[in-house]
């Protein structure tokens, strides 16, 4: 046998382009009050709740009663992303990656809106008629200490009397945004009965979205507390407000100026802001 057979040996290569496990897209803008706005900023008006006033006697004076009113500002962010395709590396790849690149693109503009909505759900919130005013989370009424252990029945149905005890509308949607450690945290719990166990199963292999009240958004983007403490996010849909200034949009042009190589271009504008902190609680849990 030739020892020179060698150089006819062949390297097969695959003919597509697989992209990483990776979030795709938003998984919290369907979740959340998303309105359209133009400018920099962007102002919300609030009507809040006023008390009637028992008559006592007839023919007595017409009472006025002031409407309280309050506000919250948005800050519109801008977010770009880009990356470069020169020619020559379409000429040695088997598939132009123009498309893989786009969608790698859009998932990360996704990303970002997550990002910030989940940043506004426990941040400070400018208020104000000029959004002069901070307004830092309700952290003594709508936290849900950690106590060491992970998400359990007892914390959520705490959750839901949080927000009950709010006067928040039953009718307006609830959510809570999850780890996978907490979906597990449920299926081990001893404190689950036997009917609620095969409730969190059917949870947890994406059969239902629901328990205790609650749509699950299960996201790896969750913040922790200095004590590492996963910050699990419970919330009434309108209690978070997406100001969206500008959709995500595409760009693919030739550059010039880079040797006429392909550039993927995304682009969006938006800002978010929690509304109402009665509406929003934060569950702490232990990893």
């Amino acid at each position: 046998m030739s020892t020179q057979i060698t150089t006819a040996f062949v390297s097969q290569f695959s003919s597509n382009i697989q992209m990483l496990s990776q979030q795709m897209g938003s998984l919290l803008r369907n979740a959340v009050d998303v309105e359209t706005v133009t400018g920099e900023k962007a102002f919300f008006d609030q009507v809040g709740s006023a008390a009637a006033v028992l008559r006592t006697s007839r023919h007595a004076d017409t009472p006025l009663i002031e409407t309280p009113h309050s506000r919250r500002m948005v800050t519109m962010s801008d977010y770009e992303y880009a990356d470069l395709i020169d020619d020559q590396d379409k000429v040695r790849l088997l598939v132009d990656p123009t498309s893989t690149y786009s969608r790698a693109a859009a998932a990360a503009m996704g990303r970002a809106m997550d990002d910030a909505i989940i940043a506004a759900a426990l941040g400070t919130a400018l208020t104000g008629k000029d959004g002069g005013t901070s307004t830092a989370f309700a952290t003594a009424t709508n936290q849900i200490a950690a106590s060491a252990t992970g998400l359990t029945l007892a914390k959520l149905i705490s959750a839901k009397e949080i927000l009950d005890s709010g006067d928040v509308d039953p009718s307006i949607p609830r959510y809570i945004v999850v780890s996978p450690k907490q979906i597990t945290n449920l299926l081990n719990s001893t404190t689950v009965t036997s009917s609620d166990f095969n409730t969190v199963k059917a949870l947890a292999m994406g059969e239902i979205n629901s328990f205790v009240g609650f749509n699950f958004i299960v996201s790896n983007r969750l913040g922790v507390d200095g004590s590492s403490a996963r910050r699990v996010i419970a919330f009434a849909g309108d209690g978070i407000k997406l100001a969206i200034g500008r959709e995500p949009v595409a760009r693919i042009d030739e550059r010039a100026d880079k040797s006429y190589a392909t550039q993927i271009y995304y682009a969006m504008t938006l800002g978010s802001t929690r509304m109402e902190e009665k509406k929003v609680v934060e569950v702490l849990c232990t990893e």
